[in-house]
Formats: structure tokens, sequence, C-alpha cells
């Protein structure tokens, strides 16, 4: 059972349950301009299916829940990917940047007091596996309020937000999001080494070289 972490000061409607779980959010509203073509990101193919795909498929197995896909750009587009019962969440404000989908995503869970944290993961990490998901939410049952997945001892995603400092988050702005708490916040990495890759895809070089890696396992495993 998960700690419901310092007593709120919320109001009643938003205060926590005693066994508050953690909910994902996969961000896919930007539309990935350095990737080129006419669609978002979230819908370049990668091994033949939409980016996004695969982030959302990693954090359905996680178990944890419920997962939320915040899109803009191509929205309707975006959201006809995602698997029955993933919640969509729309972002107006997306050109502002990746805070603003964040924001988007707390705001949609805010008066749902059942959740305790959020997962933050990315529709353009597609090799990021449920295990890291897992393992985030476990920090969280551990008593962590700000955490981060680590690969080869370096920060990548998901990071875990608890609600305490959801009113922080909120107010970020620009492509910053999460690292800008955890800069000012103490942080807890979660290694994650052997449950997935980290690495997203900016450029169509990017994408050619993360899908013939990603190809090359396939066929060795």
């Amino acid at each position: 059972m998960s700690p419901a972490g310092p007593p709120s000061t919320e109001p009643p409607g938003r205060r926590l349950s005693a066994d508050a779980g953690v909910a994902v959010a996969v961000l896919a509203a930007g539309g990935g301009s350095r990737l080129g073509g006419d669609r978002p990101k979230a819908l370049a193919s990668f091994a033949g299916r939409a980016l996004v795909s695969y982030a959302l498929e990693a954090a359905v197995a996680s178990g944890q829940g419920p997962v939320l896909l915040v899109v803009g750009s191509a929205g309707d587009d975006v959201a006809a990917v995602a698997p029955d019962g993933v919640e969509i969440v729309r972002n107006d404000e997306w050109e502002t940047g990746i805070a603003s989908s964040a924001a988007a995503a707390l705001g949609r869970l805010e008066d749902r007091g059942e959740i305790g944290a959020v997962l933050i993961g990315l529709a353009d990490e597609p090799l990021v596996g449920p295990e890291a998901y897992v393992r985030l939410g476990g920090a969280y049952s551990r008593g962590e309020r700000l955490a981060v997945a680590t690969y080869d001892g370096h920060r990548g995603h998901p990071v875990l937000v608890a609600r305490e400092h959801w009113g922080e988050a909120r107010s970020l702005a620009g492509d910053e999001g999460a690292r800008a708490l955890m800069r000012s916040h103490p942080v807890t990495e979660v290694p994650c080494d052997g449950t997935g890759e980290p690495d997203d895809v900016d450029t169509p070089e990017d994408l050619v070289a993360l899908e013939a890696r990603w190809r090359s396992k396939t066929r060795s495993a």
C-alpha cells in the first residue's frame, strides 16, 4: 500500500486517500519540427508503428494507472493511437513547450484524491520499458516524492512527481519541465539499467539509428 505522504492542506475534495496511487502521463503534444514532415513526432513510423505507441505500451504494461496521453499538434490523430482505457488530455498551449503538457496532465488529476503522484514519460522515447515505470512507482511507495530514472548514471525518464510538487510544476513554462523542479528540490535517482533504453528521437537521423539498433537487438534476442 502506498503512503499518502505529508498531511494535505488542500480542500476536502482534493484530499489524498490513505492508499493514494501513481498515475502515468505520456507527453505527446509537440509538433516535432526538427523531425521534418507534415505530421507530429508522435506519429512518426518506428518499426511499422506510430512512435508514441511504444511509450503507451510500456506505460500500460507497468500496471500503474490511470494512464494519460497528452496531445496537442494533430491531437485527434495522436489520440487515435491510444489503446482503450488511456485517458486523452488536450493541451491547447502545446506550442509554448513541454511544461504546458505536464501542467495539463496535472490539471486533469488535481481533483482525484486517489492519485498521489504522477510518472511522466515521453512519446519520443520508444525503448523505455515498463519496468522503469514500476521502479519509479516503487520509489513513491517507499516515501520518495521526486525521483528520476537513471541509465548508466545519467538521468532520463520516467520522472516521478508527487502531489506536493504539482503546484510548482504547473507554474513552470517552456521546455524545461521537471528539470526545473530537480534543481530546487532533493531528487532520488532510481537505477533502471537493463529495463530499456532512454534514447529520444529529435531528428530523422535519430529515428533511423534507433530503429536500426532496435531491429538488431530484436534479431539477436
